[in-house]
């Protein structure tokens, strides 16, 4: 049973309107029907798909309230991108680009786009072959896709020329930062996570190599 309140979206993401809360809990009953077919985040996880990745997605719209172009690496079952998309639907002119190589997933996050007319768009290929498929984000964000190490190296060719980064880590977040430095440089910013007391949200920008 879906834990949904209006009042604990807002917490996480800011203002958002009623309209914007019924959709996602609308998505939430989508994405349980879909996640019988194909899997789309771990089985233990089901019974608190609101907390762990609604909310957890949705606290990014806190973090950057302004932005209005983002990608989202490695999409999947669409956290954060999805949800971001349901939020950036309130932002105008704004819009988000879903990365998603694995065809199953691809054609979930595309249904929902649709069945929501949400302001995204579905890019069908691997990471390293997106780049010129994807206008220039302001914002580029990843989730439970990889190292930070990984995750720099993916994203490099727009964080090294003015995009910012915002990535989920979880409790060993620090070690994941030292090894980054070995080959980048970079500033950043630690959020602490409003769903996860032991996660951050790393907000990364000037990305340069050592």
């Amino acid at each position: 049973m879906s834990s949904a309140s209006w009042v604990s979206l807002q917490e996480a993401a800011g203002t958002v309107s009623r309209e914007t809360f019924d959709r996602l809990v609308a998505f939430e009953e989508m994405f349980q029907k879909w996640n019988r077919r194909i899997n789309l985040v771990a089985p233990s996880t089901l019974g608190h798909v609101w907390e762990r990745h609604i909310l957890d997605s949705a606290q990014l719209a806190r973090i950057e309230p302004l932005a209005t172009r983002w990608v989202d690496l490695g999409s999947g079952g669409g956290f954060p991108g999805l949800i971001l998309a349901f939020l950036l639907a309130e932002r105008d002119g704004a819009s988000i680009d879903l990365v998603e190589s694995n065809r199953k997933k691809a054609s979930f996050l595309q249904s929902v786009v649709g069945q929501f007319n949400l302001p995204a768009r579905v890019v069908a290929r691997r990471i390293d072959d997106s780049y010129e498929h994807v206008a220039a984000p302001q914002i580029v964000t990843a989730r439970a896709l990889a190292s930070l190490s990984s995750l720099l190296d993916l994203s490099a060719p727009w964080l090294t020329t003015g995009t910012r980064g915002l990535f989920h880590k979880g409790r060993d977040y620090r070690a994941e930062v030292e090894e980054s430095a070995h080959r980048w440089a970079f500033d950043l910013v630690e959020h602490p996570s409003m769903t996860d007391p032991l996660g951050v949200i790393l907000e990364l920008s000037d990305l340069r190599p050592v």
